[in-house]
């Protein structure tokens, strides 16, 4: 599956409300199925179903926008869902888990990717600041039988909190244990923790670092600190900031990826790599 990488901008149609259709046609274009797209509502709303690697599984992501312009933020809402109701409210689909993504109502520089089984998205915005999101499955550690539906919903905010892009306490959901990152467990949403920035060896008092100019990127595996290893990001990895910078690119497994930080921190551990499929 193929990467977007460009930008959206205020035409006479607000920036985030273009984010929205952007992430519509390229989903739509790319295997997964549109199951709603409302843009009459002020809060306009993206409802899709991938199919996984099977072809034969449903995946059920969406997103929508929120804002206030007095308060002066203009929002994307990242959501996972357990099924599909037409009937339901976006907020009221079955399993429902929302994630806010702060995002701007002037230009966004954009970064998504998509596969069959999720769909990962990172932001430009502001000051500026990066703002990034993922919905849809992670790579189990268990066969279909035993963890059937390793659905995350992840973004920057709780819900749809009313947090503008220049706010400074809001954070990557990569680091883990946070509201904002939920992985659907078979029991409940649960919100992991995430190696390696759980381990304060690799992402804490002591920092990873490249060797001669090669840096050496880590699975994000969800973790609950203990016993349970549940599976890793797909298409999300961990990479040191060191003598690094945000934007740049660089080649694994065949795949390209681009390096973007937690909003406007630049330490070593505030930085991660974002998969570009082809």
């Amino acid at each position: 599956m193929p990467h977007d990488i460009g930008y959206v901008e205020n035409d006479g149609t607000l920036a985030h409300y273009k984010m929205l259709a952007t992430i519509r046609d390229f989903a739509a274009d790319n295997g997964w199925s549109v199951l709603r797209y409302e843009t009459a509502p002020a809060n306009r709303e993206l409802i899709l179903k991938g199919a996984g690697y099977t072809e034969e599984e449903e995946i059920f992501v969406g997103f929508r926008t929120y804002q206030n312009e007095g308060a002066d933020y203009y929002n994307l809402l990242a959501a996972a869902f357990t099924g599909y109701v037409p009937g339901n409210t976006f907020d009221t689909q079955p399993g429902v888990r929302l994630s806010g993504i702060p995002a701007h109502n002037n230009r966004i520089d954009y970064w998504l990717t998509l596969n069959p089984q999720r769909i990962a998205l990172a932001m430009k915005v502001g000051t500026p600041v990066y703002e990034s999101a993922y919905v849809g499955k992670c790579l189990p550690y268990g066969r279909p039988s035993q963890f059937p539906y390793p659905i995350v919903c992840a973004g920057m905010l709780a819900g749809a909190a009313a947090t503008r892009f220049s706010d400074t306490s809001h954070s990557m959901p990569w680091k883990g244990n946070r509201t904002n990152m939920a992985l659907r467990t078979n029991a409940a949403w649960v919100n992991p923790y995430c190696y390696p920035w759980n381990n304060d060896v690799l992402a804490g008092t002591s920092q990873l670092r490249d060797t001669g100019g090669i840096y050496h990127p880590l699975p994000v595996e969800l973790n609950d600190n203990s016993g349970n290893l549940w599976g890793a990001l797909d298409g999300i990895v961990y990479i040191s900031g060191f003598n690094n910078a945000v934007e740049n690119t660089f080649s694994l497994d065949g795949f390209e990826h681009v390096i973007i930080q937690d909003v406007g921190r630049t330490s070593f551990q505030d930085y991660f790599a974002l998969r570009l499929d082809n």
